[in-house]
């Protein structure tokens, strides 16, 4: 099984008034072909912090990010762009769709800006809404629907440019468990379907058990959960 991401190292640490706080402090990970990986730790033990540096969505870090086979430390910042826009897709807690667009069209955007046309791209579109149980809601805007199905659309738009590795960061907190539950599964089983490896935070050890692996963040490193039983 080939590496999607390899960690090797990675440390980050913030100073706040004098005193140095070490969030990381050699992270190592490696993420594999196809993989669903669990990365569990309460609020505040620096799951958000692995997954920006993962995402190349900040600097300030130290150690070796592998992607795909791409070292980002050796991109600028053109290349880190191109390989977060390729080769990456993202959930979040909250669903950060874009208002005035429908549902359909949120999943559009990423695509032509990769360089998709436009009748490819509604086609992906539209085939992972339907997936997702909302081929009838492909022209709702996100004020017209539920959280859930603000979230499946979330789900839909990072998988739309078919990416290597899905990060996704508390992506059901918002939604009640039963709402959770549902999402979570239709989330794990689309991205098995596409063949995508992710990396999913979280702090619910029960949501956690349903992926392939679960790795633990303790005192700013990261251990197999296993090991810590």
């Amino acid at each position: 099984m080939n590496d999607i991401l390899k960690v090797e190292g990675l440390k980050r640490s913030f100073t706040q008034g004098g005193v140095t706080i070490e969030v990381l402090r050699g992270v190592d990970l490696t993420v594999g072909q196809g993989e669903i990986v669990a990365l569990l730790g309460p609020s505040g033990s620096g799951k958000s912090t692995l997954l920006q540096a993962v995402g190349l969505l900040e600097g300030g870090f130290d150690g070796s990010i592998r992607i795909d086979g791409e070292e980002a430390a050796r991109l600028d910042n053109d290349g880190r762009t191109r390989l977060r826009r390729d080769a990456l897709g993202f959930v979040y807690q909250f669903h950060h769709l874009l208002p005035d667009f429908n549902a359909a069209e949120n999943v559009i955007l990423p695509q032509v800006i990769r360089g998709q046309d436009n009748g490819a791209a509604r086609a992906r579109a539209e085939s992972l809404l339907t997936s997702l149980g909302l081929g009838h809601r492909v022209d709702h805007r996100p004020s017209q629907l539920s959280g859930g199905e603000q979230q499946r659309v979330a789900v839909a738009r990072a998988l739309a440019n078919r990416p290597a590795l899905i990060l996704a960061d508390e992506p059901t907190g918002n939604l009640d468990e039963r709402t959770a539950d549902i999402v979570l599964a239709e989330f794990l089983r689309l991205v098995r379907e596409e063949g995508s490896a992710a990396l999913v935070a979280t702090h619910n050890e029960r949501l956690a058990e349903k992926m392939d692996r679960v790795v633990r963040l303790h005192e700013g490193l990261l251990e197999e959960a296993s090991d810590l039983n």
